[in-house]
């Protein structure tokens, strides 16, 4: 008698999960029923968000597609939130209330807004998580912006996350604008811009930020927000029509009350072969996952460099096979754009910047997306008519 399929269930669109789709298409694995669930259809790329935002690239360009690759790998595509975990039963419960079964599971649904903690965030504040919320607020600000309902917005985190979309709001909105756009301000809790980067890198960031007359408030955390304002330590209020929240990470809730292990702050423990530690059925990776003595930062560097590790461990799982190891390197390529097409480099102490940085940059983010065109000689079923 033919023995049941083994059930994998990929929980988010992340760049390791895309990666393991594009590898199960091109290399099917037999004897496995693989199910992706995401609430979106499409997966932003986060290297092109910013330009997506600055007006560089097109949604097209700097999306993936997830219905169409779930497809193109043999997956079910599910468009849900997951809710909740059983690791005894191993059942993952939807938004909708839907019980999904699994044998198998791979978590890469990044992260949220660490914005619990701020009276008044959740309220009135733009978050940047999730993507597709953020990108509705965004057209939103500029519509109001056009019509002259927007002089101020203020941008709450001080990383290179917040600081290039800030670069790259203004730039857009310059364009839509001119003289008639909004003023910025950025608000860190930190005394330095972009902490995690060396000297160099902040002091140019510093001096970019100032020249484009964005009003920079350093050690200046931000403890509550209220229509229209942030209000900061020591009782300052600064006024602005539009807030986006753009400061660490934090976890979702749902891994850490199902009993997985995860750290102080909820983000899921995993080892050198990206399991769980207390559950080795369960893999987890990107900004959801905290690796156990290598610890890194929330970037989509590390979660893309995760994922061809990820699928070959899926697979020796799948197979009852020895597991790789993969561990993060000591440092990795950070590119980050200044609104225009112009960009600035950094790796470890090397440091560098200028509109062909810019242009290797599209091209390192092109060649990417690229891995997501499914070839012509690939048919997919056409959409429902409702949503076609």
């Amino acid at each position: 008698m033919r023995t049941r399929a083994s059930r994998l269930v990929l929980v988010g669109g992340g760049h390791s999960h895309v990666d393991v789709l594009r590898r199960l298409a091109l290399q099917p694995e037999p004897d496995v029923d693989i199910t992706l669930i995401s609430p979106s259809p499409r997966a932003a790329y986060s290297g092109m968000l910013a330009g997506f935002v600055a007006g560089h690239y097109s949604a097209a360009e700097s999306h993936i597609d997830l219905a169409a690759l779930a497809q193109w790998a043999g997956a079910r595509f599910i468009v849900d939130s997951v809710v909740g975990l059983d690791l005894y039963t191993k059942t993952l419960t939807l938004a909708d209330g839907d019980v999904e079964p699994f044998d198998l599971l791979a978590i890469d649904s990044g992260s949220t807004p660490d914005m619990a903690q701020v009276p008044g965030a959740g309220e009135y504040a733009i978050a940047v998580r999730p993507v597709p919320a953020f990108l509705a607020a965004w057209e939103a600000l500029r519509t109001d912006a056009a019509d002259g309902k927007v002089d101020g917005i203020a941008v709450v985190g001080g990383g290179a996350g917040g600081v290039e979309l800030l670069l790259a709001m203004q730039h857009r909105l310059v364009a839509d604008l001119g003289d008639a756009a909004p003023r910025f301000a950025l608000i860190t809790d930190q005394p330095q811009l972009l902490p995690d980067f060396p000297p160099t890198v902040r002091a140019r960031f510093g001096t970019l930020l100032v020249a484009r007359g964005v009003v920079l408030h350093q050690s200046s955390g931000a403890i509550a927000v209220e229509p229209g304002t942030v209000i900061t330590t020591h009782q300052r209020r600064i006024a602005v029509d539009r807030i986006v929240w753009a400061t660490s990470a934090a976890a979702q809730a749902w891994p850490a009350a199902s009993g997985l292990a995860c750290d102080a702050r909820g983000f899921i423990r995993i080892d050198k072969t990206l399991r769980s530690p207390s559950h080795p059925f369960v893999f987890a990776t990107g900004d959801c996952a905290v690796q156990h003595g290598h610890p890194t930062p929330k970037s989509a560097a590390f979660a893309i460099r995760q994922g061809p590790s990820l699928a070959a461990n899926l697979r020796h799982a799948l197979r009852r096979e020895s597991f790789a190891t993969c561990v993060p390197p000591r440092h990795v390529l950070s590119l980050i754009a200044t609104g225009e097409r112009h960009a600035v480099a950094c790796r470890g102490p090397l440091v560098v910047e200028g509109e062909w940085v810019w242009r290797w940059k599209d091209r390192i983010d092109r060649a990417y997306m690229a891995k997501f065109t499914l070839p012509e000689t690939v048919e997919l079923a056409a959409p429902p008519p409702d949503e076609a």
